[in-house]
């Protein structure tokens, strides 16, 4: 298998174009199939997640083809399985998110338990609590999930804990269901906002309301539709830390603000630089980093996805920053490297009064071995190694580490990275990094 062999030192300097969001990419392309005629989505990121699916939704014989460099085009018209093998769908964790359109055209869909990034058991609880309120069955069988219905019927339901996947499952379910469909404690990420307008293109009637409530008011039918993509607001994150943790000047194009916000504030608070344009946002180094506390929280909060990357950054700061994780039970696993790259951090579990209102993940599930919170004695002088990557954003973070790092690094298991990031070793190299994947 290949590895990526990184010399640290060098600041990154440059301008990079972020594609289309990987947590919307996906998703849009099943809930593509919820329609009658062909769909085209546009400005794709060329990553491994969606070649997945893309296998995916050519082996359930609907129709699905690049058109250009940025695009792809599906036609769910010569859809005709409502199975997906294992082989198959335990190679990410979108295979769930396929039951909705196989409910929807066939009354039945068996999927695989959905595979992916190990950070922390997913909670498909709440999944499949909202199918059945909406009229389906869904049963483990042979490690499947077999879900049938008579037709789904529009219902209220209100999720017990924010759940993203969750809400964009729900929604693609209630689109064709007959009635009005409430979804409460509705989750609010921009991707969500994406698939939302995507339906709507094609015909749905989905609007958010106060207070964490979406409304679908379920139609007959869909039709295909050509949507943009929004940008990738974890890429941006990953160069903007990568660009200030070495001391360097980027520009990253496209970046949305608003889809920042949370992470803007943190880097105002550690007295990072950053400048909003029409072409994007700027990120830059302007002077000794200084330590801040960051806690992970539901949309509009701090992302989860951020804080790997964000820990990096802290080991470069003056003092000792505080990370608390509350989205993921296990979202630590790059401390162990960090630590063997020079920075001094301690794993513990902090004081928390109501931890089942805290914490969004199921605290009965939670594993007596991991540790909720973080903290980083900075700044630390990295020293490179070899390392493994476990997960997409541990890679990025193993990456940027060593970027920072005395020496030569050897990274292995890039496959995870090469599932979220497009060509990152090229576009870090254009930028002046000493990357080589080998």
């Amino acid at each position: 298998m290949p590895s990526f062999h990184v010399t640290g030192g060098t600041p990154l300097h440059g301008s990079v174009r972020i594609g289309g969001a990987k947590n919307a990419s996906y998703k849009l392309m099943i809930a593509s199939l919820l329609a009658e005629s062909e769909s085209r989505l546009l400005n794709f990121s060329q990553i491994a997640d969606v070649a997945l699916v893309s296998k995916i939704i050519a082996y359930l014989g609907a129709g699905v083809s690049r058109a250009g460099e940025r695009a792809i085009f599906i036609d769910p018209s010569s859809l005709t399985k409502h199975t997906i093998d294992k082989e198959h769908g335990e190679q990410g964790r979108f295979s769930t998110m396929f039951i909705p359109p196989l409910l929807a055209k066939f009354g039945k869909a068996i999927v695989p338990v959905p595979g992916g990034d190990k950070i922390g058991k997913r909670p498909l609880d709440r999944h499949w609590d909202g199918l059945r309120a909406l009229g389906a069955e869904v049963e483990y069988k042979d490690g499947m999930f077999v879900a049938t219905t008579k037709g789904l019927v529009g219902a209220t339901y209100r999720f017990p804990k924010n759940t993203h996947t969750g809400t964009e499952t729900l929604i693609m379910a209630a689109v064709l269901a007959k009635g009005k469909t409430i979804l409460e404690n509705a989750a609010m990420e921009p991707e969500i906002d994406d698939l939302i307008d995507y339906l709507n293109g094609m015909g749905a009637r989905v609007r958010r309301r106060a207070h964490r409530v979406i409304e679908i008011d379920g139609v007959e039918k869909l039709h295909g539709a050509i949507h943009r993509l929004i940008p990738d607001r974890n890429e941006a994150v990953s160069y903007a830390c990568a660009a200030i943790a070495t001391k360097g000047d980027v520009i990253i194009e496209n970046a949305r603000h608003e889809h920042l916000t949370s992470f803007l504030e943190k880097l105002e608070e550690i007295g990072a630089g950053y400048e909003v344009g029409n072409y994007g946002i700027r990120f830059f180094y302007k002077g000794p980093l200084q330590a801040a506390d960051v806690t992970t929280e539901i949309e509009p909060g701090f992302m989860t996805d951020w804080q790997p990357l964000w820990a990096t950054l802290a080991s470069q700061c003056e003092g000792v920053s505080v990370i608390h994780e509350t989205i993921m039970a296990n979202r630590f696993q790059y401390v162990s490297e960090l630590q063997a790259m020079g920075t001094t951090i301690e794993l513990y579990n902090p004081e928390v009064a109501h931890p089942e209102k805290i914490y969004n993940f199921d605290i009965e599930n939670d594993s007596p071995e991991y540790r909720h919170a973080i903290k980083i004695h900075g700044p630390a002088k990295l020293k490179a190694g070899s390392f493994t990557v476990k997960d997409l954003r541990h890679g990025a973070t193993l990456i940027m580490a060593a970027m920072i790092a005395d020496g030569t690094s050897i990274i292995s298991g890039i496959e995870h990275v090469d599932r979220g990031y497009e060509s990152l070793d090229e576009r870090l190299r254009s930028m002046g990094a000493n990357i080589v994947r080998k």
